[in-house]
Order: structure tokens, then sequence, then C-alpha cells
């Protein structure tokens, strides 16, 4: 893998509850300039895509950070993000409900959003939460819901992304590794799981550190 590929594999992220349009400038920035994404508060699609080069790939998020919106109001977040000129949706499970037993449910929740838009969407199963039983039940959802990727984590639960849950993951659907990725060390190590992407608020860092790899 080279830096350029490297740099296009990894959502440049800035989600937290202080973030600002100026935070959002500066990630926009760094990604434009590196050859990153970027993954960024729904709030703020138009302004990033006003900003942005035309050729960045812009994500944001829907039913975020614990994923128990009622299931309109995550397909009209994922219509109006469509409409703002997002390109890729990073949508969070339902763990409530997964921890009930309610794959069904899990399920329909899921492929709501997936049938709302034509963009691609990542399914977040937030990995600290679940059992391996219930991860591979939220994995199972997501496949059948259509989705085109399972994320680990939104950052907001207790631990990140971890290499037994890639490996798990990535036998049912391409894989984003999020939360706790800081350096190219460690993103190899994701990538070596089986994960194709890498979710980072220190995208810059993981980059920068390759070329002391």
């Amino acid at each position: 893998m080279d830096r350029d590929t490297l740099a296009s594999r990894i959502d440049h992220t800035v989600l937290g509850p202080e973030t600002t349009p100026g935070d959002v400038e500066r990630v926009v920035d760094e990604a434009a300039e590196y050859g990153m994404n970027v993954c960024i508060p729904p709030c703020y699609v138009p302004e990033a895509r006003e900003h942005a080069p035309d050729d960045l790939t812009v994500a944001t998020v829907v039913g975020f950070p614990h994923g128990q919106h009622a299931t309109a109001a995550k397909v009209a977040e994922a219509e109006g993000a469509h409409e703002d000129g997002a390109d890729e949706l990073d949508l969070v499970v339902n763990v409530g409900r997964l921890k009930a037993g309610e794959h069904d449910a899990v399920e329909d929740d899921i492929a709501a959003v997936v049938d709302a838009t034509p963009l691609a969407v990542k399914v977040i199963i937030e990995t600290a939460l679940l059992s391996d039983d219930e991860k591979q039940a939220a994995c199972e959802a997501a496949e059948a819901a259509g989705a085109d990727m399972v994320k680990t984590s939104t950052g907001f639960a207790d631990g990140g992304a971890e290499v037994p849950d890639v490996e798990l993951m990535s036998e049912y659907l391409p894989v984003k590794a999020s939360g706790g990725v800081g350096n190219y060390e460690q993103a190899q190590a994701m990538f070596d799981a089986g994960a194709v992407r890498i979710g980072a608020s220190s995208g810059v860092e993981i980059v920068d550190s390759f070329e002391d790899a």
C-alpha cells in the first residue's frame, strides 16, 4: 500500500458534540490536502459540500450516536443528507433491539435507510457493547438489509476497533474500523484483519506516520 492508497481509505472524522463549522472546514481542508474522505455531522453537510472540492467524498451519520431514533426519523435524516450533498451514510444500529433479540426489527430499520437513498450505507454495530453472537446477528441483519459495509464503533462507547471484531465482521461485509486508530501501525493491523476503511479523527497523523513506518 502506498501513501495515496492509505489516505483514500481513511474517513477523516469530526463528530463530537462541540463540533463547530470551523472544525468541519479544517477537517475538509486536511482531507482535501491529504486525499482522504471526511465524516461529519449532518447539520454541516451543506457547508462542507460547498467548501469541499467536488471529488471529496463526504460521509455523514444517521441515528447518531445511540441508534435509537424512530425508523422514520432515520429515513428522514438519510433523505436530508442525500439532498444536502452527502455521498455516504454511517447508520447506527439499534443496539437495544439487537440485545433484546429483535433481529427482524433491526434488519427492517437498516433496510428502510438503505432503501431511502442511493447512497452507500455503513452500519455501525458498536462492537464494545455486544457479545460475539450479537455482533454476528448485527452483521447478518446489515447484510440481509442490503448495507454496503459494517463499522465497528461510533467512538462514543467505551472501546473501539479491535482486531478480532474486524476479523469476525469481515466474514459478512467490508469493514470500516473506527475508534482508537491513531497511527499507521494501528491502521495496518486493521487492514491486515480485513478492514477496507478506517474512521479516525487522527487521519493526518495516520498518513504522516506512514512515512516513518
